[in-house]
């Protein structure tokens, strides 16, 4: 599933056709995706300007002339192409399928700066969209109880720190829990530990002071750097440049079960916790 460097750079990608420009038409090949369409989605949307296009935790947001907002999430196989004048694909997976029309089920039409079409494609349907009034974002069932956002200034090593202090949880399960900290995932929770030197399974709560601030600056640099390289699923850079995603050729140890750890040389390790793969170093991480 795609994580916040991946919804960034999709969102960087779209950006550009989407800010300032109008819904023109909207079509809907189906009732559902993931869940059903809001009521009148598509009149709801036809006519409104896009004055924002923002990311929060793993949606993007695209808060509209009519005071509501349309949250798109992309599920594990969302993907959106835009054919204008310069067709680009900011939603690929490196491991997708080649595209089926058979799955393109929501078509946008724009009109402002660059018209365009934008299409989004699912195969499984995971994704989803809504609309919600813009001034009860915060207050509605998709954030109520969001964490800070990793990169933004409420998280800092001291919140960090305090959000941890009584969970009893395992660290690598306190990483993905969307209210301490949103948007990372599997990933780069794994690349983060890593980096600074904490046991995926250590307990929660005991990472704290100088471990804890470790582990707060790791998750922003990995972050930071993931999305510099247009993440690690995806094949479009943000800038629609034709640069490819390739933070995954930087994985030190996610996905590398039995390869060698890039600073002790001894073989990447292999747990499940709560059903997640995670990846560390016996050695370098305690």
């Amino acid at each position: 599933m795609p994580e916040l460097p991946e919804v960034e750079t999709v969102r960087r990608g779209l950006e550009p056709v989407l800010l300032g420009a109008r819904f023109k038409t909207v079509t809907t090949r189906r009732a559902d995706l993931r869940f059903p369409f809001p009521p009148r989605f598509t009149q709801r949307l036809v006519g409104a300007r896009v004055g924002a296009f923002v990311r929060r935790g793993k949606y993007m947001i695209a808060e509209l002339s009519t005071g509501e907002s349309l949250i798109l999430h992309l599920g594990m196989t969302g993907r959106f192409t835009v054919d204008g004048a310069r067709r680009s694909d900011p939603g690929v997976f490196y491991y997708a399928e080649p595209p089926d029309p058979r799955h393109d089920h929501v078509l946008f039409e724009v009109a402002g700066g660059a018209p365009a079409r934008i299409i989004y494609n699912d195969p499984r349907r995971f994704g989803f969209m809504d609309l919600v009034e813009t001034a009860g974002l915060e207050a509605s069932a998709h954030f109520a109880g969001m964490g800070p956002e990793p990169l933004g200034p409420g998280f800092t090593a001291e919140t960090f720190n305090a959000s941890l202090r009584n969970k009893t949880a395992p660290i690598k399960a306190a990483l993905l829990d969307q209210r301490i900290v949103a948007g990372v995932g599997n990933i780069y929770a794994c690349e983060a530990l890593f980096r600074a030197g904490v046991s995926p399974k250590r307990r929660a709560a005991s990472v704290s002071g100088q471990r804890g601030a470790r582990l707060w600056r790791a998750v922003r640099e990995v972050l930071v750097e993931a999305i510099e390289a247009g993440g690690s699923t995806l094949r479009d850079f943000a800038a629609s440049d034709g640069a490819q995603g390739g933070f995954q050729q930087r994985f030190s140890v996610y996905d590398r079960e039995g390869e060698p750890c890039p600073v002790c040389a001894r073989p990447v390790r292999r747990i499940v916790q709560a059903g997640r793969s995670s990846f560390y170093c016996g050695t370098c991480q305690c």
